[in-house]
């Protein structure tokens, strides 16, 4: 077979514009919050409330996925998240924007925002094997493309804020969605099937429910999974609450965007680095160093220095995350059958949806009563606390074999 790389990049290219389009919402949608009513817990409740269809409708998207194909559920699921994106400008324009409406958008958006994300991830070893990639380079580049529109994002949203307003913003979010949407109809690649998989002839709701079946009968994989968790409750809040509640009350979008921005280009050099690190260490030893580097570089965060500081920090943060979602991609799509990726791919989602619900209200109700510094040091400690119990879990070693 010729070797060819054009559904490789096609699919990162895809891949960075929907993540461009995500991360600057990441940024948004609290941002507009705070704008409207200046409350940090109010922040923090918009984005768990409009998080809560992807915790829903993540494990039926990947059931989506993996009956109906990954190329064609990427290529609409784009479609209707920017069309969900432009509502809010709208919306805004035609008869102004509240927190109800924000709620309402942001569930809208939430329902299939999910997917997209999800059917690249289960596409990547399509992609990786005419371009005769190994599955650790595949992964690794395609989480450094996923970080670096991490990157860019949170730095464009930021931008576009000061320029032309928050709720403007959107139709810049909305075009990185089309764009997505249209790479992603140009990939041709044949999907991979196992022939004769018996759950194919199960009712949808069943089918769907498979991925927790598969997730609880592979412990290597529950392992990951716990570490994912980990850091979508104790971590996340700091992210999406806690730093915009400071760099709010500064004043200082742009600080933000460059706190946010330094972390996920560190994570980029970090998840380009996963191949190599692999050949000196086992998964097990990389899964170690990322989550508890995670939770050692928060203690410095948390006494909230300078910006040019805590870009510093949010570097070595970056760093330590990097290899982490490249990990967890190979070992998902070593360990699970290609029909059955979709939906794990989609508790993971699930997982990242899920986590800040759990602790998102919480976080902000603490940061209004207590300020920003003693609730970012609390979850510092929270997230090394949780990093060793992770870190030396009995069954970490799977992840091995």
């Amino acid at each position: 077979m010729q070797r060819t790389f054009a559904p490789f990049i096609l699919t990162q290219f895809a891949s960075i514009t929907s993540v461009i389009s995500g991360s600057m919402v990441f940024i948004a949608i609290p941002w507009i919050a705070l704008e409207l009513v200046g409350s940090a817990a109010t922040a923090g409740l918009v984005v768990a409330i409009t998080g809560i269809p992807g915790l829903i409708f993540a494990p039926l998207v990947g059931s989506v996925i993996d009956r109906f194909g990954r190329k064609r559920t990427a290529v609409w699921v784009e479609f209707l998240t920017a069309f969900t994106a432009l509502l809010i400008p709208l919306v805004d324009w035609a008869i102004g924007l509240t927190i109800p409406l924000l709620i309402a958008i942001g569930i809208a958006r939430g329902v299939v925002a999910p997917g997209g994300g999800t059917a690249r991830k289960s596409l990547v070893p399509d992609v990786a094997e005419p371009a005769k990639m190994t599955l650790d380079r595949a992964n690794s580049i395609h989480e450094a493309i996923f970080a670096a529109g991490f990157a860019i994002g949170p730095a464009l949203a930021t931008f576009f804020i000061a320029l032309i307003g928050s709720t403007n913003t959107f139709y810049v979010v909305a075009l990185m969605g089309f764009l997505s949407a249209l790479f992603a109809m140009l990939i041709f690649v044949t999907e991979k099937h196992e022939a004769n998989d018996e759950s194919e002839k199960e009712p949808f709701f069943i089918y769907a429910l498979q991925g927790f079946k598969i997730l609880f009968s592979n412990p290597a994989v529950f392992v990951m999974m716990a570490a994912i968790m980990t850091l979508a409750v104790i971590y996340l809040p700091t992210e999406m609450v806690v730093l915009p509640a400071h760099f709010t009350a500064l004043g200082d979008p742009e600080g933000l965007g460059l706190v946010i921005s330094a972390g996920a280009g560190a994570s980029v050099i970090g998840a380009l680095g996963f191949e190599k690190l692999h050949k000196r260490f086992s998964y097990a030893a990389i899964l170690r160093m990322a989550i508890l580097g995670i939770g050692i570089s928060m203690f410095p965060l948390s006494f909230l220095p300078p910006v040019p500081l805590m870009v510093f920090f949010f570097f070595f943060l970056g760093l330590a995350w990097g290899p982490l979602l490249p990990l967890l991609n190979t070992v998902i799509q070593k360990k699970i059958p290609a029909n059955k990726r979709g939906r794990v791919f989609a508790l993971e989602m699930t997982i990242w949806h899920a986590g800040p619900l759990i602790s998102m209200y919480a976080v902000g109700s603490a940061v209004d009563a207590l300020g920003v510094g003693p609730v970012y040091l609390f979850l510092a400690a929270g997230v090394f606390a949780a990093a060793l119990l992770v870190s030396f879990n009995r069954y970490i070693k799977q992840l091995n074999t």
